[in-house]
């Protein structure tokens, strides 16, 4: 849930970074005209700069994935082990799309659910578990489906919180729970009105441009989800991953 801030920055900035193209009437049209050059060149360089940290991130958590595979083999009854594996999996669903993206959640899910029968009141694990149930309910489209999902991310967040009370992580992610069903309706109309804007198939040209329409819907879908899905966090990641930490990816540079 903590992630659903700074995940914002990866939908938003395609829209803001236009405002750094855009020329004002202002000053001769030579400098605006070499203004408008420096800035597509300062977006060249942001953009750049969040390829590299999507794929330091995709690196990191694919090592500590494979780690937590092989301590599994060794030690099966470890619930830190599983949720750092769980942990691990929910943040690369990020980096899937469509059905691969809904399936490493459920992956994710399934790691953690087996560290509860070990622990069941390892309030990490159900914190995170929380964090899956609600990417769970954002990626179906029924509103009942999604609801129970999000029921069972509150349930989840109450557990943790019991077992931690003053810890705000938590806090926060009970009070973001609250709004996620008046978020996920906000979604399905912002969806419904992207389907809508593009022409149907019987009058754009048949089948070929029905396919090409359902895969840019499930695309812009996937891609409005990729901040949801992306609910460990960082921080949070730190708090359960700081037992046996993951080495660090090699440097881009």
């Amino acid at each position: 849930m903590v992630r659903w801030a700074r995940g914002l920055s990866f939908v938003l900035p395609t829209a803001a970074s236009t405002a750094f193209l855009v020329v004002r009437r202002e000053g001769t049209e030579g400098e605006n005209q070499t203004k408008g050059v420096g800035d597509r060149e300062q977006v060249k360089r942001v953009s750049v700069e969040k390829e590299k940290e999507e794929l330091e991130r995709l690196m990191l958590f694919e090592q500590t994935r494979e780690k937590a595979a092989a301590d599994y083999l060794r030690t099966p009854n470890d619930p830190d082990n599983l949720t750092r594996w769980g942990g691990a999996l929910l943040e690369l669903a990020h980096f899937r799309q469509g059905q691969d993206s809904a399936d490493m959640v459920q992956e994710a899910v399934n790691k953690l659910e087996e560290a509860l029968r070990i622990a069941p009141k390892k309030h990490d694990t159900l914190w995170c578990l929380g964090n899956a149930r609600t990417s769970q309910g954002f990626l179906v489209a029924d509103t009942d489906k999604a609801n129970e999902f999000f029921k069972q991310a509150t349930q989840c967040f109450e557990m943790a919180l019991d077992e931690d009370p003053h810890n705000e992580l938590y806090q926060k992610a009970l009070e973001m729970t609250a709004k996620a069903p008046s978020l996920h309706q906000e979604l399905q109309r912002q969806l419904a009105s992207h389907q809508a804007s593009y022409p149907s198939g019987s009058a754009s040209g048949g089948p070929s441009k029905t396919k090409k329409k359902k895969k840019k819907d499930n695309d812009f879908k996937y891609d409005v989800m990729g901040w949801i899905v992306l609910s460990v966090g960082i921080v949070a990641w730190m708090s359960f991953a700081k037992s046996a930490p993951p080495p660090p990816p090699p440097s881009m540079r």
